[in-house]
């Protein structure tokens, strides 16, 4: 096992890694930008190594520096959290010819799942089912105009190399095809560099289901249940749960053996999460695999009891998985609510600043997990993410009361956020009642409930 290991990253995962480390035995160095100098996760790793200006392209996504300060602080493997080069097969590449391990899969593997078109064809090929389409990036707007009569409207465009809903249109008629598919290529070269597009079937008020799986070196996976993500901002996720209240056992196992063999058959190692989006019939459809540990992870931890960040460690270090499918069991259920440094009531704005008064909540099942401390400065130059709430209970009733319960006395005063917001959603009958899909907050008069408070 590793002696000393260099994380890549910054905020509540940078703390999140540092504390695995620290219980594993194993030494660690934080990097920081001239903003983070005071942070958290300096503070808590053993070493640290100052690695340029605020702006994330001359630190934290400066592939040259992170290497430097590995080689110079005698690291032996590096974690990227999420975000930032999390996914980035050059630098995956670049740290395994340095001769340092890459916590995470092989750049590869990074590569063929990050172009959204290859992995759908892969997951197709693999059995796993598949939203109906293009089968790759279309040639020009006369194939587009031809997949789209075939897949039937609405259709959605795509980046191929998209996130993060840039590149993305919904096209609900073939008269709006030309204009959206001109758009969303000009935004995708824009955004990623590449102006590729595919194109598939909308579905109509989808949720959006995610599974964690696990896989070795020895070609051991496993699947560790679902996650269901559907309240989500602009394709951003803000309130995750596990298990989902909609997915019966039989699905839940037909979606984690999809994930398995979409996985095992890119040969894929590591921590990752196969994305699938469910219509209102109950059937599932791969839309993705994120290839990294998601922020989400908490949620499975706590109905699992197995720590996700110690056995992505332990799998780069070249153990075998602990566990097998049958030793899995989901006790319990887990929610997730992501606190943001931004105000609900001006459409999300970010908010830095300092936090003056900080009180977070304890109490039976709850555990946050946070970098922000009294008289925090919260930056402007990076992700407004500033703790995740997660409340765990005997079944989703009591998961909902202790979260409703810790979110009255989280206290951060001096710049908004969502708690509010958070408070609103996860007490309004909708909810309660699992009654939503990924377009519930288009349709959810969150100000107007805000104002009532």
């Amino acid at each position: 096992m590793f002696k000393k290991v260099l994380v890549a990253n910054r905020g509540e995962i940078a703390v999140r890694i540092i504390y695995a480390l620290r219980e594993m035995g194993i030494e660690s160095v934080a990097v920081y930008s001239d903003a983070d100098e005071n942070a958290l996760h300096v503070q808590l790793a053993d070493y640290s190594v100052k690695i340029g200006p605020p702006p994330p392209r001359e630190s934290y996504l400066h592939y040259h520096r992170i290497i430097a300060a590995a080689e110079v602080s005698g690291a032996e493997a590096i974690h990227p959290g999420y975000g930032f080069l999390a996914e980035n097969p050059e630098f995956a590449r670049l740290v395994r010819d340095h001769g340092i391990t890459f916590i995470g899969p092989s750049p590869e593997a990074i590569e063929d799942m990050g172009d959204k078109a290859k992995a759908k064809e892969t997951m197709k090929k693999a059995g796993v089912p598949v939203v109906p389409g293009s089968d790759g990036p279309l040639s020009d707007l006369d194939e587009a105009m031809e997949v789209a009569e075939r897949a039937g409207y609405p259709v959605l465009l795509k980046a191929v190399a998209g996130g993060g809903g840039r590149g993305m249109r919904v096209v609900r008629e073939p008269a709006e095809l030309e204009k959206q598919f001109q758009s969303a290529g000009a935004e995708a070269a824009s955004a990623f560099g590449d102006g590729r597009l595919y194109l598939e079937k909308l579905i109509l008020r989808p949720r959006h289901i995610e599974v964690q799986i696990l896989a070795d070196s020895y070609g051991n996976v496993v699947y560790l249940g679902e996650r269901e993500c559907s309240i989500q901002r602009r394709h951003q996720k803000l309130i995750e749960e596990s298990p989902s209240p909609v997915v019966s056992p039989e699905t839940r196992k037909h979606l984690g053996e999809s994930a398995v063999r979409g996985a095992s058959t890119i040969g894929y190692v590591s921590a990752g999460t196969v994305e699938f989006i469910m219509d209102q019939d109950g059937n599932f459809y791969f839309i993705e695999m994120n290839t990294r540990v998601q922020v989400e992870h908490p949620v499975t931890e706590m109905v699992t009891g197995i720590d996700i960040i110690k056995e992505q460690i332990r799998i780069a270090g070249g153990e075998k998985l602990r566990m097998k499918q049958e030793d899995i069991i989901m006790r319990g259920h887990a929610i997730e609510a992501r606190i943001n440094a931004e105000d609900p009531e001006r459409d999300f704005t970010p908010s830095p600043g300092t936090i003056r008064t900080l009180h977070k909540p304890g109490g039976p099942g709850i555990r946050v997990d946070s970098h922000i401390y009294q008289e925090y400065r919260v930056p402007p130059h990076y992700d407004s993410l500033l703790a995740k709430l997660i409340a765990h209970g005997s079944d989703r009733e009591e998961a909902i009361a202790r979260m409703l319960r810790a979110l009255e006395e989280f206290v951060i005063e001096g710049v908004p956020t969502t708690i509010p917001f958070h408070h609103v959603v996860i007490s309004s009958e909708e909810f309660r009642r699992g009654d939503f899909d990924t377009g519930f907050l288009e349709r959810f008069d969150y100000k107007a409930r805000l104002k009532e408070m």
